[in-house]
């Protein structure tokens, strides 16, 4: 066969268009998968003679064969050539190049449909393993810094408005469950990843008396997809992973913008270290929170990713379509981009200096106690609406006369319920406040330190 020629040109006269070559070529992104393509190729092979398809002297050949392109293509020495089209192409051409006829044995049994699908799957189940672990890190990490700042009150917001004392470690685990239901998530579409689709062939399966458990078991997959056509049309798993990455980021987002307010001379809460922030080219003084802010950007790219793939799967046909060669962009962009993001953002985290004397300033402003006077009332018998109105009477008394709660005494209480005493003075602090929180799950301090302990204890 000619260098140049197509290994699928058997039936055309013609050579393709040069510009239809470079349209169509998925080479320069889809490389990145030679690995894997040729772990799947060393296994078909090995089940190819195993079934008496090939001999061992050609089976030997190939693996020998493919493993030294493994080599070069690791240190570097292999040449991509652009008329080779995809990964699969040029690896197979390379093969048989090197070793002759028995290099064009290889696709017996096989088709670039199930070929690339499995690629894809290899490739997808090493990320999520690898993100799951970035996850894990930087939940450690939010354990880490929540256990060192046990003892800091901050405000909490509703609506970016001072609402009720908690504690900071309390505000961390609140991301720690995020990113923990992010982690379960992942490990759940691992589970849909996992599926062997080789031997379904082009779409319909094959003639030949192919060992796909066998090739399954070599490759570690926990199952074999059951219908050749889904098979090697599937793109649901790369679907799934970018949605549940897309979530990732979105609560590294959210994460990033409390920390882009709180580092404001305005919040002034916490510092991000030099080493992860950046300054201004004109004004000397400024210090900026980049990190932060690209995490929070590129979040816009995983969620275009995602409505790319949703918008190239929502029209196709039964079964393979070259569309689906607009996934893989669409997934490697995700893959990179959450695994830098969470790198880079753990490492951040790590070293975010909390000024808890400012935290707690702001969290005894803003009548925090609000909600805890009027449960007090409760207890003392008021229906809560009417212990609402009562504290809501308090509130709009002090913001006239320019006060705060702690600087009430027990009669300006009693001039708007006689039902007030002395144990209402000790419920005006962000301590007190917090303190008196008793359901689980609550900011209260032991019951934070309880969570603390529990995952420190589960996660080791």
């Amino acid at each position: 066969m000619a260098k140049g020629r197509k290994l699928w040109a058997g039936r055309f006269r013609q050579e393709t268009d040069a510009m239809v070559e470079a349209f169509t070529s998925s080479l320069a992104f889809d490389r990145r998968l030679f690995r894997h393509d040729i772990r799947g190729s060393i296994a078909h092979a090995k089940m190819l003679g195993r079934c008496g398809i090939i001999d061992a002297k050609a089976r030997r050949a190939i693996i020998k064969g493919l493993e030294g392109i493994l080599n070069d293509m690791e240190e570097g020495r292999f040449v991509f050539r652009p008329e080779d089209e995809d990964i699969h192409m040029a690896v197979e051409k390379a093969l048989i190049e090197r070793i002759g006829s028995d290099g064009a044995r290889l696709h017996t049994g096989r088709s670039r449909n199930d070929q690339v699908a499995l690629d894809l799957r290899l490739y997808l189940r090493e990320e999520i393993d690898e993100i799951i672990g970035l996850l894990r890190a930087l939940r450690g990490t939010l354990v880490e810094v929540a256990g060192r700042e046990a003892g800091t009150v901050m405000p909490g917001y509703t609506h970016l408005q001072r609402a009720q004392p908690v504690l900071f470690s309390h505000y961390l685990l609140a991301y720690h469950a995020m990113f923990e239901r992010d982690e379960g998530r992942l490990a759940d579409a691992r589970k849909r990843v996992d599926v062997m689709p080789l031997g379904s062939g082009a779409l319909a399966g094959s003639g030949l008396p192919l060992d796909r458990r066998y090739t399954a078991r070599l490759l570690g997959f926990s199952a074999v997809a059951d219908n050749s056509m889904d098979a090697v049309s599937d793109r649901d798993f790369v679907a799934e992973f970018i949605f549940a990455s897309a979530l990732v980021m979105a609560h590294l987002s959210r994460f990033c913008e409390d920390l882009i307010l709180y580092s404001t001379a305005e919040f002034d809460f916490i510092e991000i270290s030099d080493a992860f922030t950046t300054g201004s080219s004109m004004m000397p003084q400024k210090k900026n929170p980049d990190v932060a802010e690209l995490i929070r950007g590129k979040t816009g790219r995983v969620y275009g990713n995602l409505a790319a793939i949703l918008t190239v799967l929502k029209g196709l046909p039964m079964t393979y379509n070259r569309d689906l060669q607009e996934d893989k962009e669409a997934l490697f962009d995700t893959v990179d981009t959450l695994k830098a993001s969470l790198a880079v953002f753990g490492a951040m985290m790590s070293h975010v200096r909390v000024k808890g004397e400012k935290m707690a300033a702001a969290a005894a402003g803003g009548f925090s106690a609000a909600t805890d006077i009027a449960e007090y009332l409760v207890s003392k018998g008021v229906p809560f609406r009417e212990a609402h109105g009562i504290v809501g009477r308090i509130v709009a008394y002090c913001i006239d006369e320019g006060k705060s709660f702690p600087d009430l005494r027990l009669e300006d209480f009693r001039r708007f319920h006689d039902g007030f005493d002395e144990e209402v003075l000790s419920l005006l602090t962000p301590e007190a406040s917090v303190a008196r929180k008793r359901t689980q799950g609550s900011t209260a301090p032991s019951e934070v330190a309880r969570r603390i302990e529990d995952l420190g204890r589960r996660d080791k």
